[in-house]
């Protein structure tokens, strides 16, 4: 599991930090929840969630407003000593020279933002799963056609940065070439990024790297996108059989998730990108509840019935 800075944070949510003399990037998040101490401000710390961020919304605040200053300074201190990764104020409420103290004194980041408490939280929480998810890095291309992730896949010199560029022409967009960086930031849904170090760059054998935002614009490249299906691009076999039909799906796995696969011969004078914009589109007519294959095969059944 990947970790996350509290400069990382703070610089992401735009987050005021209200305790200067702490060093933020020492300290490092490795959960992806949040929690509202309300009732550890009430002195209940059973089962406290304290390595999660710490988020302080208008509710905990009035609350505070009801408490003798010697018995906020004990909760405060009990809260802030239990080595909490952060503190967050919400709705761009500051927090009391008490707690400035306590936060300087045992170096908990004090930060404050001006979203509503219910924003924050969700926005945090969407952000640090993806940072955190478990990730693993596959050689292939990634690439958003007609909005649905295609993953092509292939041994090194097949053609996948070729089709991926014809790509690029027809209006689709490249997420990344050479390396996926694939997260799953839930059990149905996987996403793809490229490392920082190559982003928006294809390699072409013969002719070397190209920056596919500088030639093609904005508008052809991707930082993200949910991986759909996967295409696998390899070496015609004429011993091997080859489904044509296409009425059971096959599946790849990463991570523990599933994915629909389809094996892709090749052979001179195939048009890989519009083989790649039809496996989409067919994709998503699946999702709708259509399906090319199963229609035929509903047809054939009938024509046999009236014979």
């Amino acid at each position: 599991m990947y970790g996350v800075t509290i400069t990382e944070l703070a610089n992401k949510m735009k987050f005021q930090s209200i305790v200067r003399d702490i060093d933020l990037d020492s300290i490092v998040l490795s959960h992806p929840d949040v929690n509202r101490p309300a009732l550890q401000l009430a002195g209940f710390f059973d089962h406290f969630d304290k390595e999660r961020v710490q988020v302080i919304g208008l509710v905990e605040q009035e609350y505070i407003k009801t408490l003798s200053r010697e018995r906020k300074v004990e909760v405060y201190e009990k809260l802030v000593s239990s080595e909490i990764p952060c503190l967050v104020y919400s709705r761009g409420q500051m927090p009391d020279e008490d707690m400035k103290d306590l936060c300087s004194h045992y170096k908990v980041p004090c930060l404050v933002s001006e979203k509503s408490t219910s924003d924050l939280m969700a926005e945090v929480i969407r952000w640090l799963k993806v940072k955190l998810a478990p990730c693993i890095s596959i050689h292939g291309v990634l690439v958003d056609v007609f909005g649905e992730g295609v993953l092509i896949m292939g041994e090194s010199g097949i053609g996948k940065s070729e089709a991926a560029l014809e790509l690029i022409k027809r209006g689709h967009r490249l997420v990344t070439d050479d390396v996926v960086e694939i997260r799953k930031v839930s059990d149905e849904t996987l996403v793809g990024s490229a490392p920082d170090i190559t982003k928006h760059f294809i390699e072409l054998r013969g002719i070397g790297i190209i920056d596919v935002k500088s030639l093609y614009g904005v508008e052809s490249v991707k930082d993200t996108q949910n991986i759909d299906m996967v295409i696998k691009l390899e070496d015609w076999d004429k011993d091997k059989e080859y489904d044509r039909l296409g009425l059971e799906d096959q599946y790849t796995e990463f991570l523990g998730n599933k994915l629909v696969c389809h094996n892709i011969p090749i052979r001179p004078g195939r048009n890989l990108a519009i083989i790649v914009e039809s496996a989409a589109v067919n994709y998503r007519q699946k999702k709708m509840g259509y399906n090319a294959a199963q229609e035929l095969y509903n047809r054939v059944q009938a024509n046999l019935h009236k014979v």
